[in-house]
């Protein structure tokens, strides 16, 4: 039987295209049959047609098989690659904008914050029911490489509730290596890193060049960049005060922190708005926002743009493609995948998602053991965790208290918010996100209840009503867009998924 590789998701443009670019890239993986699902029938239709375009374009004999039909997509598959974003735009702009009238700055909140825990509150139960359909018509042994965030919540929900064996994926190593390798000096190819924590708070604990350790030189190097000490000001003062240079830039590792994004006056101090991923309020919103409007709009342009090229040089770094070349033809790859501790890093739990070097060849997937991670970092990862678990454990059995817990626990929002905002903030969180909510049905109903009579009594506390933040820019115009065309083009490629 043919291999059978299946999209989920696949109505975001960005990866999908990518990933199938990356695959087809193979020789030996150009027999594959392709299959696309996605919820929404005009994205999955746009995406088709691109995709089918540039398989045509490359002379090669694969029809993809597009269906809204989750189950018939992947029924026989061996591989399925999951980039949803279940509640799409709509729901993430809730993630950024109710938090932000209590105080909670978030450029991004698809990880940790109150913005990934409720994504994950979403995902959680739809990855389960991915699994469901996985073990019940899936080819035995199917492997799913999740590119979904809060990558590491549901990486450990597939496979300790969903008893689907997964990988978590995630590019953050790879350009953060890209980055250190610049700042050093030095071509890519000759630093060799070891990267280990838990995903967006994995540190570089080693880094060597033909052999010599230049772990305690990045500092420095870092420093006397005129361009890094303006964009990654946040990266560079952890480094500084733990030691380890961290894979995620000035957005991500920002608010995963109870210190840089706490005083709203304080976080341009922080940041630099040249660039959303520099720390931006709600930045990774507006450029999907502005990206799903252009793609939309510009789809006819994209239709008449070269094809990708099958011949590698269109190939990205992305670890998916090279996962399933190792697996399938037995050539070694090494990448940092997230993976189920089992002793790995020994001072974080054994049953948590850490990201850290992996091995991949025809026998499988191999994960060396790490040992300890320095102390402090440890200590930083350690607390994301157990916001992870009180995650995982809440959506998968609607507890409320939990969740609240979880954002009591998270690091920016309990520096922020003291417990009676944080549990308002829940009840309006649960209510205004109750359409992807389903297993939080009597937890909304009592909070939409408490909210009402806040309103009746005036006991409701303030907030911030009509606070757009303190460093946000506003989404551009399709227009205003279109005068940048071609760079436009090149970003929507690269930041949504699904």
């Amino acid at each position: 039987m043919a291999l059978k590789i299946a999209f989920i998701g696949a109505g975001g443009v960005g990866f999908t295209r990518t990933l199938l670019t990356d695959i087809l890239s193979v020789p030996e993986l150009r027999g594959a049959e392709i299959s696309f699902t996605d919820i929404s029938q005009k994205n999955l239709d746009m995406v088709t047609a691109l995709c089918q375009r540039d398989i045509e374009a490359n002379g090669l004999d694969i029809r993809i098989h597009a269906t809204t039909d989750r189950r018939e997509a992947f029924r026989d598959a061996n591989y399925v690659i999951n980039a949803v974003r279940v509640g799409g735009l709509e729901a993430f702009a809730l993630d950024i904008d109710i938090p932000l009238r209590y105080g909670v700055d978030q450029c991004v909140g698809d990880t940790l914050c109150v913005g990934g825990i409720y994504y994950g509150q979403r995902g959680i139960p739809v990855i389960l029911d991915f699994c469901r359909d996985i073990r019940e018509v899936a080819a035995p042994g199917c492997m799913m490489l999740s590119y979904s965030n809060p990558n590491a919540m549901m990486t450990w929900a597939a496979n300790h509730y969903g008893k689907v064996p997964t990988i978590g994926l995630c590019h953050g190593v790879y350009h953060g290596h890209r980055q250190i390798a610049s700042a050093l000096g030095l071509p890519q190819n000759e630093v060799d890193i070891v990267c280990a924590g838990i995903n967006h708070q994995t540190w570089y604990i080693g880094v060597r060049h033909h052999g010599r350790d230049l772990t305690g030189e990045l500092l420095a190097a870092f420093e006397r960049d005129p361009e890094l000490q303006k964009t990654e000001k946040v990266r560079i003062d952890m480094l500084r005060r733990f030691g380890y240079y961290s894979t995620e830039s000035n957005w991500h590792l920002s608010e995963y922190l109870p210190w840089y994004r706490k005083r709203l006056d304080e976080i341009k101090d922080w940041i630099s708005l040249d660039r959303w991923i520099n720390g931006e309020t709600g930045g990774y919103l507006r450029v999907c926002t502005e990206t799903r409007n252009w793609f939309e709009t510009d789809f006819p342009n994209w239709m008449k743009e070269p094809s990708k090229k099958y011949d590698g040089s269109d190939r990205s770094t992305e670890h998916g493609s090279f996962i399933i070349e190792a697996l399938e033809t037995g050539r070694v790859y090494r990448g940092h995948f997230n993976v189920i501790n089992q002793g790995c890093i020994t001072n974080l739990p054994d049953d948590c998602v850490v990201e850290v070097p992996g091995y991949v060849d025809g026998n499988g997937v191999g994960i060396p053991r790490i040992g300890d991670l320095p102390t402090g970092c440890a200590a930083i990862c350690g607390a994301s965790v157990w916001v992870q678990r009180l995650s995982v454990e809440a959506a998968v059995t609607g507890d409320d208290t939990k969740l609240r817990q979880a954002m009591m626990m998270d690091p920016l929002t309990g520096a922020v918010c003291n417990p009676p905002e944080i549990w308002q903030m829940a009840d309006e969180m649960l209510v205004a996100q109750a359409t992807w909510l389903p297993q939080y049905g009597p937890a909304i109903e009592a909070a939409a209840e408490r909210l009402e009579r806040g309103r009746l009594d005036g006991t409701l506390l303030p907030t911030r009503e009509g606070f757009a933040g303190t460093n946000r820019l506003q989404v551009k115009s399709v227009e205003e867009m279109a005068q940048e065309a071609a760079a436009t083009r090149a970003l929507s490629g690269k930041t949504d998924k699904g």
